[in-house]
C-alpha cells in the first residue's frame, strides 16, 4: 500500500488569505478583553468552543450576518501591537502548514480609524509583515483589496496608494466582499491604475454569483488571478479561456461550504477545475469564521475528491507559480515539493 504523505509538509503558496479572516480564536477572544469590545454572542460561543459560527451568505440576510460577525473581529484590531500579533501568528500557523509564501489580502481603510488613519494604517501592516517575514523566514507580501461596498473612486484612492507602495511590500490590487453588488467594470479604472505599475490584478469572482463574473473579472479588470473562481465550472468555454491564459484561481473549498455556495466538500469542483487544465491556489479565505487553515484545503483534495499526492504536488506547484514570489523563491519552492514526491 503507498504511504499517505503528510500535506502540511508539502511546500506552497497561500494566496487568499483574510487579514481578520486569519486570527486565531484565542487571539480575538484576549484582545476583545484586552481593550473592553463586546463581541456577538454567536461569535463568542463558537470562538469558546472550538467550532466556527453558522454560516450561510447565499442570501442577504446570511451574508449581513457573515459581514457582522467579521466586523466584530475586526473592532479588536485597535493598536500596532494588535496587528504585529495577528501578522505573526498568521505566519506561524502557515508555517505550520507547509507555506512557503503568504499573500496576505487587505483593506486598509477598514483599520485606518484607530491606526491614525489610511497611510499609517498601511504602514504599520507592511512593517509587521516585513518584520516577521525577516524573522520566522516565511515570504510574505501584501495585497491590498478594494471594497465592492464603496464608491469606485475609494478603490483609486487604494490602488495609487498600493502603487506608492509597492516598493515596500505590496505585490496585488483586490476587490473583496459581495459581487452581487457592485459591477466589475465600475472599478475597471482603479485595476488599470495597478496593473500599469505593475501590480497583479486579483478580483474576487464566481463564489456567490456565477460564471458571468468571473468572465466580468477577466474582461473589466484584467485579472491575472481570481479570488475563488469556481463558479467558472458551469461554463465549458470559460474554463478553456481561464486555463489558456493561466489564470490562476484561488479556491477556497471549506469557506465555499461553510457560506453555502455548495453543499458538501466533494460539490466543490476541484477536480473540474484540475482537469481543464486551471491552476488553482487553495486557500483558507477566513480561517476564523470557517474554522480550517491552508493544509485542511489540501486534506479535502484528497479525501473528497480523490486527488493523488502526484496531484496534490501539482496543485501546490501551481499555486507557487501564480504568486509574486522572486523566482529565486519559487525555484526553492518547487524544489521543495519535488523533495516531498520523492520522501
Amino acid at each position: 500500500m503507498e504511504r499517505v504523505r503528510d500535506v502540511s509538509e508539502l511546500p506552497k503558496a497561500h494566496l487568499h488569505l483574510h487579514f481578520t479572516g486569519s486570527m486565531r480564536p484565542s487571539t480575538v477572544l484576549e484582545l476583545a478583553d484586552k481593550h473592553g469590545v463586546r463581541l456577538p454572542d454567536a461569535l463568542t460561543e463558537a470562538l469558546s468552543g472550538g467550532e466556527p459560527p453558522s454560516l450561510r451568505a447565499t442570501d442577504e440576510r446570511g451574508w449581513f450576518r457573515f459581514q457582522r460577525l467579521y466586523d466584530a473581529a475586526r473592532s479588536c484590531l485597535r493598536e500596532p501591537e494588535d496587528i504585529q500579533r495577528l501578522v505573526r501568528e498568521a505566519a506561524e500557523e502557515d508555517l505550520r502548514d507547509g507555506s512557503g509564501w503568504l499573500e496576505i489580502q487587505v483593506d486598509p481603510t477598514s483599520y485606518a480609524p484607530r491606526l491614525g488613519g489610511l497611510i499609517p494604517a498601511l504602514e504599520i501592516i507592511l512593517d509587521a509583515v516585513e518584520t516577521t517575514s525577516r524573522e520566522t523566514g516565511l515570504g510574505m507580501r501584501v495585497l491590498v483589496a478594494a471594497n465592492r461596498m464603496k464608491h469606485p473612486l475609494d478603490a483609486r484612492t487604494l490602488a495609487r496608494l498600493a502603487v506608492r507602495y509597492a516598493d515596500r511590500g505590496v505585490v496585488g490590487f483586490g476587490l473583496s466582499n459581495d459581487e452581487r453588488r457592485g459591477m466589475a467594470r465600475d472599478f475597471d479604472r482603479a485595476f488599470a491604475i495597478a496593473r500599469e505599475a505593475g501590480l497583479l490584478s486579483a478580483p474576487h469572482g464566481g463564489e456567490l454569483a456565477g460564471a458571468s463574473s468571473v468572465r466580468d473579472c477577466l474582461d473589466d479588470l484584467g485579472a491575472n488571478r481570481v479570488g475563488h473562481g469556481v463558479r467558472a465550472a458551469e461554463h465549458p468555454g470559460l474554463l478553456r479561456r481561464l486555463a489558456e491564459r493561466g489564470v490562476t484561481c484561488e479556491v477556497c473549498p471549506a469557506s465555499n461550504v461553510a457560506l453555502g455556495v455548495y453543499e458538501k466538500p466533494e460539490d466543490v469542483p476541484l477536480r473540474t477545475l484540475f482537469e481543464a487544465g486551471v491552476p488553482m491556489a487553495l486557500g483558507a479565505d477566513d480561517p476564523l469564521l470557517f474554522g480550517s487553515r491552508l493544509a485542511a484545503q489540501y486534506e479535502i483534495a484528497r479525501r473528497h475528491h480523490g486527488f493523488t499526492d502526484e496531484e496534490l504536488a501539482e496543485v501546490a506547484r501551481q499555486s507557487v507559480r501564480g504568486s509574486a514570489a522572486p523566482e529565486d523563491v519559487k525555484a526553492k519552492l518547487l524544489a521543495g515539493v519535488d523533495d516531498w514526491l520523492r520522501s
